[in-house]
């Protein structure tokens, strides 16, 4: 059977949202999202869909080298999957996103965050939700809390992930397999991280 790799973002644009969750997690990358190629050029989340208004969020593909991604700091993981997995991920995604209309972002779902109590709304999802919830359906990873008490935070500290890169957004080389195989080194960082 053949095997993928697929990707978890983890950034900080250092807009005012992610400024205000920062002050609460106290950690350095405060939205997440996946990707289903090297190049992140398939990169999907829960987020704001337009650049002025935070508040006005749902499913989106995300452009990482354009907005507010082009100044963002980042921290990129790996997993491998079979085949069978990756069938059902993108399965799982390509549903929500024929039905995108009908998805908004989990605002009450911070909020209950915050507050360790799980707050599941219908057809809503924030970053970390949503991307714990595609490693769910596709048999990656079983969470021992709540996804809607899923931080990025703990994403990064799945242990069977591959760190891949930490930097600028702009300088990851994104078409580049030997500069990406370059800056990547076998060092696990995490445990730097989850002080």
């Amino acid at each position: 059977m053949a095997e993928r790799k697929v990707y978890i973002l983890l950034t900080n644009t250092g807009s005012f949202l992610t400024k205000l969750i920062k002050l609460y997690t106290k950690r350095p990358y405060n939205h997440a999202s996946i990707a289903f190629n090297e190049d992140l050029s398939e990169v999907y989340s829960f987020g704001r869909k337009t650049v002025r208004n935070p508040f006005i969020g749902g499913f989106v593909q995300e452009d990482v080298r354009a907005g507010l991604f082009k100044q963002a700091d980042c921290a990129i993981f790996s997993f491998t999957v079979t085949e069978v997995q990756l069938q059902r991920m993108n399965h799982y995604l390509r549903k929500i996103e024929a039905q995108k209309k009908e998805y908004r972002y989990n605002f009450l779902g911070l909020f209950g965050f915050m507050f360790n109590t799980p707050i599941h709304r219908k057809k809503a999802f924030f970053c970390s939700q949503f991307v714990a919830s595609i490693l769910k359906e596709g048999n990656i990873h079983h969470f021992e809390k709540p996804l809607p008490l899923i931080s990025p935070h703990d994403l990064q500290k799945i242990p069977t992930f591959q760190f891949e890169y930490e930097g600028k957004l702009k300088e990851y080389p994104f078409g580049n397999k030997a500069e990406r195989a370059r800056i990547s080194f076998s060092g696990n960082r995490r445990a730097f991280w989850s002080l």
